[in-house]
Parts: C-alpha cells; structure tokens; sequence
C-alpha cells in the first residue's frame, strides 16, 4: 500500500467565471507549494463541471493543510468564483506511471 490520498474537489462552474478560476489555480500552483503535495490538476469538463485533484504522500499531509488557519485552497478557489464545491477522498491502492516513449 503506498499510504498516498487522492482528494478531488468538484464543482460546477458558471462560464462566465471559468476563465477566473483557472487564472486562480496558475497563480496558486505558481507560489509556495504545500508539504506533501506530490501532484495537483485542475480539470474541466461537460457542463461546467470542473475538478481539482490533488495526490498527497499520505493521509497526514492532506490533514495538516486541511487543519492550517486558512484552510485547503480548493474548495477556497471554488467558493472565490461563486461554486460550491465538494469532496471526495480516495486511498491509493495500486499506482503506476508510465515511462515516456
């Protein structure tokens, strides 16, 4: 078992405040990244419906950014833009990467 947490934080979006919530995550992912972070995406899809994961290195790293006085910045971004946003955790059970060709 790898201990890693996927977290997934989803919304729908108004298309007019899209463009907005994609300048805010380049400018989030641009600063100081959080201890523990192994990768992050913002995704757009169908009828507005965007998503954010992130991978962790494990459960304790996702805690300490949930437990920080301003809070995890996903659902912060969704909210900024006029979304409600929620969450989902999901345990790595089987990773694999594949090598470039």
């Amino acid at each position: 078992m790898s201990g890693r947490i996927l977290s997934e934080v989803s919304a729908v979006v108004a298309a007019e405040r899209e463009a907005d919530l994609v300048a805010a995550y380049r400018e989030l992912v641009a600063g100081p990244l959080p201890d523990g972070l192994v990768r992050s995406e913002l995704l757009g899809g169908a009828d507005g419906l965007w998503r954010i994961q992130t991978l962790w290195r494990d459960r304790a790293a996702l805690e300490a950014v949930r437990a920080a006085p301003e809070g995890p910045s996903a659902p912060r971004l969704f909210r900024e833009v006029g979304a409600d946003p929620g969450l989902a955790l999901f345990e790595v059970k089987v990773h694999v990467t594949a090598e470039p060709s």
